[in-house]
């Protein structure tokens, strides 16, 4: 096939700021709308090039196309690996236009000007997501001529129009007809500056991708954190506002994967909101502590109850029973299916926020969306492998750590009083440490058997919160166990517990009164166990 090539100033026309589009190469991954927009090209007198499947579509649709290997008369090769990484493509695409040198050198190798590269990448990231894929299939979704043609256009892009978002072809087009093929400078740095965004997410995606699944010491020597973070999030959806009406917000997921609460799926309620989600969090990591049926009621991002049982049922009316006042209304987390017996007993506790379980019997989504005012979400990843690390931002940086994924080896733990816990209450403390773990410090826990009788949390006094569980206990409070998310400054918790009669105490100790708090324990014949283990949650 004879090609026309179009040198120097005859293919580029720059008429008050505009810039007329005479030539577009377009290869796209993602057909959505592209034989409508190459259409349009046609109509505008825009000749087209194109490859493989994108040419074929275009041909198809009785568009007039020139493929990519006639144009630069050099093959596609090694299956498609090497196609448009040729001089007659990237100098067309970065030549200067009002650079008489590089306008005389295309002209010396007979190339011509591209004025538009249309092009969005190979779906990478959704390769990875298919089931049991194999790395060799995932490496040959690296995309490396689209992201090369991008990265060209938008570095000339005074000049070259770049088009990575299938969302602007309506836009572009409707420009283009109403300025004779032309494009203004202020589209061209728009659309030039959206390729760094794109192409930065793709190569993100892919080093995530490549880390988690090829290298084996994920991390850097230094600290055993890394030395640069790069994150990026995709916007799941706006929420009505975020933690107060004043202030807008906003859900994003991480965009290197599939997993967290981002998968979640909702199946009945209106939309989730800020703190909603917020609080379903709490409930997903405090359930996912345990290997029997358990359920959590969540309020402002701290459990109001908690409790494991060998029934689901059991499990539900004993976390529900911890604080009657302070769950309703509150999120529940439930590490098993919901059945019919259960929705019927949800059924009856009032008012609920939400519901998340890794699944709904179809008879228990009959029975709970007679609620119309409870969300119902499901969320299969109670077992999935934690995230690596946690995040909070603070003004001008990100504070980073390990994930507080440490579980407790009960090897470990080491009895420092003269009376040791029973077995019973062994099990109870420990129980309660898994709890304290996910409540704001100063975090005290009272628990009889495996449920929650009193839980206080988030003040400024470790005493203090001893006392507030003690109320929240009431009459259970004689013969529970205590668990501390960190250790005793001094001994006046201890001496509030024995006043209330509590039976044995888990702590992490390291505290300089260590050995005054257990005298205190000794002298109040309260059992005590450290764990050598702090759980501060802030």
């Amino acid at each position: 096939m004879t090609v026309e090539i179009v040198f120097g100033n005859e293919g580029y026309k720059k008429e008050s700021g505009m810039i007329k589009i005479k030539r577009a190469l377009i290869s796209v991954s993602d057909k959505t709308g592209v034989v409508d927009f190459a259409s349009g090209l046609h109509n505008l007198g825009v000749e087209i090039l194109s490859t493989g499947g994108t040419a074929k579509a275009l041909r198809e649709a009785k568009i007039p196309v020139i493929e990519v290997s006639d144009y630069t008369g050099f093959p596609e090769m090694l299956d498609g690996r090497v196609k448009t990484l040729h001089p007659k493509i990237h100098g067309g695409l970065l030549a200067v236009r009002d650079n008489p040198d590089h306008m005389k050198q295309l002209k010396e190798h007979n190339i011509g000007l591209i004025d538009m590269v249309v092009v969005n990448l190979y779906p990478f990231e959704k390769t990875t997501q298919k089931p049991g894929v194999q790395i060799e299939e995932v490496i040959e979704n690296i995309d490396i001529g689209g992201p090369s043609m991008l990265r060209s256009a938008a570095k000339n892009h005074r000049s070259v129009a770049v088009i990575c978002d299938p969302q602007r072809y309506t836009q572009v087009l409707a420009e283009l007809r109403e300025n004779k093929g032309c494009l203004s400078s202020r589209t061209l740095q728009e659309l030039g500056i959206e390729v760094y965004k794109a192409t930065s997410h793709y190569d993100g995606v892919i080093h995530a991708y490549l880390k988690e699944h090829i290298l084996e010491d994920k991390k850097t020597s230094s600290g055993g954190l890394p030395q640069k973070l790069d994150l990026s999030y995709a916007k799941v959806q706006d929420l009505r506002y975020g933690e107060n009406p004043h202030q807008k917000g906003a859900f994003y997921r991480d965009a290197n994967n599939n997993k967290g609460l981002a998968s979640m799926k909702q199946l009945w309620g209106k939309e989730l909101s800020f703190n909603n989600i917020l609080d379903l969090e709490a409930a997903v990591n405090i359930v996912k502590e345990f290997s029997l049926p358990a359920v959590v009621f969540i309020k402002h991002n701290n459990p109001c109850g908690v409790a494991e049982s060998k029934s689901l049922l059991s499990a539900y009316r004993q976390a529900w029973k911890c604080d009657t006042l302070s769950a309703f209304g509150g999120i529940v987390g439930i590490n098993r299916e919901i059945d019919l017996a259960l929705a019927k007993l949800i059924a009856k506790s009032g008012f609920l926020e939400c519901i998340i379980c890794p699944k709904f019997s179809l008879e228990a989504l009959s029975v709970l969306k007679e609620k119309k005012n409870v969300r119902l979400l499901e969320f299969t990843q109670l077992n999935d492998k934690p995230e690596e690390f946690d995040f909070k931002k603070v003004w001008g940086g990100l504070l980073v750590q390990d994930k507080d994924n440490l579980t407790l080896d009960e090897n470990n733990l080491k009895v420092v009083t003269k009376l040791k816990p029973t077995k019973k209450e062994l099990e109870s403390l420990i129980f309660g440490w898994k709890v304290a773990k996910h409540v704001k410090s100063n975090a005290i826990i009272l628990t009889c058997g495996t449920k929650t009788v009193g839980i206080g949390a988030g003040q400024m006094s470790r005493v203090d919160s001893v006392f507030i569980s003690t109320k929240k206990a009431g009459r259970l409070t004689p013969g529970s166990v205590l668990a501390s998310d960190a250790f005793f400054p001094k001994e006046d918790a201890v001496e509030l517990a024995a006043k209330y009669k509590i039976k044995a105490i888990i702590q992490p100790g390291g505290s300089i009164a260590d050995e005054k708090i257990i005298q205190a324990a000794d002298k109040h014949k309260i059992a005590m166990v450290f764990t050598g283990i702090r759980h501060f949650r802030h």
